[in-house]
């Protein structure tokens, strides 16, 4: 176990530990001399990292990706912890436990995966219930949906994500559907459950959480229409317009044509589960900006480009 992790470090602190390298850059002082620029992450967070000395005998020597052992000095540079490298050298393997360096969900995954089976098991409709249970019956789907981020830096972006991720959805379009009571509750469920599941493949999360080259190329809503289709297409007599809402469902979460969705929604299910969807991420995204900051403000956060704002901490009240 490490001895030190990125969220408990304090400004003047001298500290020898190791790290993940998720950014790696070379860069020029005014002088012309290369410093190092560097993301360096465990499972508590990121740090930003500079190397000013002794850069060309050290650059070649690792890779983004790569674990480090590094001994520096922890300062403060616009209101954010930045830690000054004076030796680093690359870490095998064998010299580190891979669970201190990648965020993973604080609940419990057996657990949220059983109560999301209930929920696609509570499904009335035959075909659409036949559907979510055959889905989450696949034990190599299974695997991957546990384990997944739900996306690279923006929202539950932590191992196990995905399905926090989705079971907080399927818990949000329970309790509005109930507020409207014209929505279909089986068809919105369905649609909460299998919307981001071709995140499965658009993503790589064995070191760093990375796009995958068919993510790259095809996107999530692709990927997760031909797992869709492929189960559906095990199901005798599955109707062809319950399909289309299905498929719909998908091309149509992310909203708005600027944030890739190819269609707006086209009906009320479609439309309640974009907003639910921006709800859980937009929110899940803001809390985590908010528990993970280490600026030194204790009441503001510095500028999030994400939310093109600050963001006030508003558990600080008293």
């Amino acid at each position: 176990m490490k001895d030190f992790y990125a969220s408990g470090l304090e400004a003047n602190q001298l500290v020898t530990t190791t790290f993940l390298v998720k950014v790696k850059e070379v860069r020029s002082k005014k002088s012309g001399e290369p410093y190092l620029s560097l993301i360096l992450g465990d499972k508590s967070g990121n740090l930003d990292a500079k190397m000013w000395e002794n850069v060309e005998a050290v650059e070649s020597t690792f890779s983004k990706d790569d674990f480090v052992k590094i001994k520096g000095l922890v300062q403060v540079y616009r209101n954010k912890k930045q830690l000054t490298i004076h030796r680093l050298r690359r870490c095998e393997e064998t010299e580190v436990e891979f669970g201190d360096y990648f965020p993973k969900t604080s609940k419990n995954i057996d657990s949220m995966f059983s109560e999301l089976y209930d929920l696609a098991k509570s499904v009335e409709n035959s075909y659409l219930n036949q559907l979510l249970v055959n889905l989450l019956n696949d034990s190599e789907f299974a695997v991957k949906f546990k384990e997944a981020p739900a996306a690279k830096s923006l929202h539950h972006a932590w191992l196990g994500g995905l399905l926090e991720h989705t079971l907080s959805l399927c818990k949000l379009c329970k309790i509005t559907a109930q507020h409207y009571p014209e929505v279909n509750l089986d068809l919105l469920m369905t649609g909460a459950i299998i919307h981001d599941i071709g995140k499965i493949e658009e993503l790589e999360y064995n070191r760093n959480f990375n796009y995958s080259t068919k993510g790259q190329l095809l996107g999530h809503m692709i990927i997760e229409l031909d797992l869709v289709n492929q189960k559906i297409s095990e199901i005798e007599e599955f109707p062809l317009q319950l399909k289309t809402l299905i498929q719909h469902l998908i091309v149509s979460h992310h909203g708005e044509y600027e944030f890739g969705s190819p269609k707006l929604p086209m009906f009320p299910e479609a439309l309640l589960l974009h907003c639910l969807d921006n709800l859980d991420s937009k929110l899940a995204s803001m809390l985590a900006l908010i528990g993970n900051d280490d600026g030194i403000d204790e009441n503001w956060t510095p500028y999030n480009p994400m939310f093109g704002r600050p963001l006030f901490k508003s558990s600080q009240l008293k």
